[in-house]
Parts: C-alpha cells; structure tokens; sequence
C-alpha cells in the first residue's frame, strides 16, 4: 500500500518549488464539478504546494490546507493559502465544519479508511468528500520508445509508475475506504480528459518531481534521465501525454 511508504509520501518536499512549477493543474471542468453543490468552505487534504486549492480560491472559496511537508506548505503558504502540517489521520481541526473535502493527488498516501472516516468527522451533513488524480497515458510510439529503456535500467519503474501510466488502482482504493467508512453514500467517479505536451526539458523535469524517480540514487536518476531524454529528442523533441483526472466522490450521511 502506497500509504505505508512513508519515504516516497514526504519526498516531495524536496522539490517543491519544481512541483509547483510543473506538476500540471486540473481541467476547469473538474473545477465545476466540485463546487456544483454551492461549497464555500473547502478543505484541502495532501494541499501540496496547493495547485488545487489556488482554484478554488480563486471562485472564492475558504480553503485550509493540510499537508505532512511544511516545505510544500511553504509554497502553498506564498499563494495566500492557510495550511497547518500534520499527518492528515492524526490532525484535530479547529476551523469547524467543512462543505468539502478534497485531495488532489494525494488520496493514495493516506490510510483509505481511517481517512474517509477523518474527513466524515469534518464535513457538515451532505458535506462532499472529493479525490482526484491527474492520470497519464503516454501514445503507444513514446511507451515503445521508453519501455526498453526502463526495463534495461529501472525494471520496477517500468511497472508501477504512475508517471508511465501506471494508475496504481487509486481511484478503486479510494471507493473502498469510503464504502468500508460507513460514512458515506454511494461513491461515483467520473473522469475528466485533456492533454499536455511536453518538450524534452519539461518531461525530465516532470520526471524529476515523481516519488518514485525521486528516490533514486542521483547516479541511477541521472543516467535513467539521459537516456530517456536522449530518445525524446531522436522522437523529435516533445510529444503529446493523454490525460484523465479522475475523480471519485461521494456525499456524508
């Protein structure tokens, strides 16, 4: 389970700044389906360096931030965006009642249920729990370009990379903790499609700001780097990543 490796959960904070620059943000049809109840008073679970939470400030929502790295909250903190650090589980609010819980990103680092049953215990009744994953697909010419690549230097990348179109089943994790809270309704998920290209800069970069890339000795990371940048630029210098955010999302009792 992704949320007992504490070592990749809290490894972002070493690149925060980069995250902020080049983790990609959410589609405004996303954004539409999160407020469509009215929600006024949101609050934003794994806020990172709060990518999310700046949109939904930005319709004029109160969003408080919870993040375990006070390095991303820092980020965060800079956009006007109120953020207190502590392990989303063991966190004790004091802000009162929420109209929505969301988590961009982030769902999968924390204990599926213990954390529907932490964000039941904050949302007002028919208060919304909202998470939600920005999920890639590389084209079939750059998954053939790279996969040798993987496989010859990081085989267990090649597998589970969220960044190679891994999903990881979050969003069936996510469902289950819900359902298994007793505290919700019925879950739903919906899926929102778009795309993003990236340059060969952009995609190491992006790269750079993955968990599981991260961790890697500099050495390993840096040689795996070259060699996928060095097939971006034979590929011709960019390419075009497919997304879906996905959403799953379900109503207090």
């Amino acid at each position: 389970m992704l949320f007992e490796d504490r070592s990749r959960a809290e490894s972002f904070g070493v690149v925060a700044e980069l995250y902020d620059r080049v983790r990609p943000s959410y589609p405004p049809a996303l954004v539409e389906a999160l407020l469509a109840d009215g929600a006024k008073r949101v609050l934003d679970v794994g806020c990172g360096t709060g990518i999310a939470a700046a949109l939904l400030r930005a319709r004029g929502c109160m969003v408080l931030g919870v993040d375990v790295d006070a390095r991303m909250a820092e980020v965060a903190r800079a956009k006007g965006i109120e953020v207190e650090v502590a392990p989303f589980e063991l966190w004790e609010s004091r802000a009162g009642l929420f109209d929505l819980v969301i988590s961009a990103q982030a769902w999968h680092w924390i204990e599926p249920r213990a954390g529907a049953a932490k964000a039941a215990s904050v949302l007002r009744e028919s208060g919304r729990l909202s998470a939600f994953w920005n999920l890639g697909e590389p084209s079939t010419p750059v998954r053939e370009l790279l996969a040798p690549i993987y496989a010859r230097l990081e085989p267990e990348l090649a597998q589970h990379s969220v960044a190679l179109g891994a999903s990881g089943a979050r969003a069936a994790a996510a469902l289950a903790g819900i359902t298994d809270s007793g505290r919700f309704g019925p879950a739903e998920t919906r899926t929102f499609p778009w795309s993003e290209t990236y340059d060969t800069a952009g995609w190491l970069e992006h790269l750079n700001t993955h968990s599981d890339h991260q961790l890697l000795a500099p050495s390993r990371r840096e040689r795996l780097l070259m060699a996928v940048g060095e097939a971006i630029d034979r590929l011709g210098g960019s390419f075009e990543m497919r997304y879906e955010t996905v959403l799953v999302s379900a109503r207090r009792r």
